[in-house]
């Protein structure tokens, strides 16, 4: 079953919490960039996608990829959305907008969206991100192989 961890990464936080996810789900998960996946060249049986908030949203190159999705597309696809944030009082969901916009192409959701936090706009993540990046993989693996 191709898993595909599929962001959007600015300054490399994204991209660093994608690469663990895929590590903590396994069996051959790849972490690829967005810039490198369209709507048409997308085979994947499990699909994560990630990207940081900008702008109270998702990343623009992420909201383009949605864009290019089919409504029913990603039927038979299960799925799961993150996003990279900065610890603030209100912070905008990405992961939420991308969650809901993969239901609307037809994935079946199998876990809840998810936000990683980064210490500010160009700093690392903070303390603990990376563990709780690949747990949450392994849980996802852990509901896939419980409903498959």
């Amino acid at each position: 079953m191709p898993t595909r961890v599929v962001f959007d990464s600015n300054h490399g936080n994204t991209k660093t919490i994608a690469e663990a996810i895929a590590s903590g789900i396994g069996n051959g998960a790849t972490a690829q960039p967005v810039s490198e996946v369209t709507a048409a060249n997308l085979d994947a049986d499990v699909l994560i996608l990630g990207c940081p908030i900008i702008g109270w949203r998702p990343s623009q190159r992420m909201q383009d990829f949605l864009a290019g999705l089919s409504a029913g597309q990603l039927r038979g696809t299960k799925a799961a959305a993150f996003d990279t944030r900065v610890r603030l009082f209100i912070h905008g969901d990405a992961a939420g907008k991308v969650s809901r916009a993969l239901e609307e192409a037809g994935a079946r959701i199998v876990a809840k969206p998810r936000g990683f936090i980064v210490m500010g706009t160009e700093r690392p993540l903070a303390d603990g991100e990376v563990d709780k990046a690949v747990a949450w993989g392994r849980a996802i693996a852990s509901e896939l192989a419980r409903t498959a």
